[in-house]
């Protein structure tokens, strides 16, 4: 059975309901994707840090992304 998925804001320990998927453009390739996961509670305030500086490409269920486990 796969480790489960935990929130990535900082010192979270809940477990991960979303994924955020994004880049930086001025380091990334276009397609490239990385990804934070996020629980309830920190989904807004992490997609609204990552929306401020133009790096958020999608939000989807933690449960459809390959976090490459």
């Amino acid at each position: 059975m796969s480790e489960e998925l935990r929130c990535s804001a900082k010192g979270c320990q809940e477990s991960a309901a979303w994924a955020l998927l994004w880049n930086n453009p001025k380091i990334h390739t276009p397609e490239r994707r990385k990804t934070w996961l996020a629980c309830e509670a920190h989904r807004e305030s992490l997609g609204d840090f990552l929306a401020a500086r133009n790096f958020l490409r999608e939000v989807e269920p933690a449960a459809q992304v390959d976090t490459g486990s």
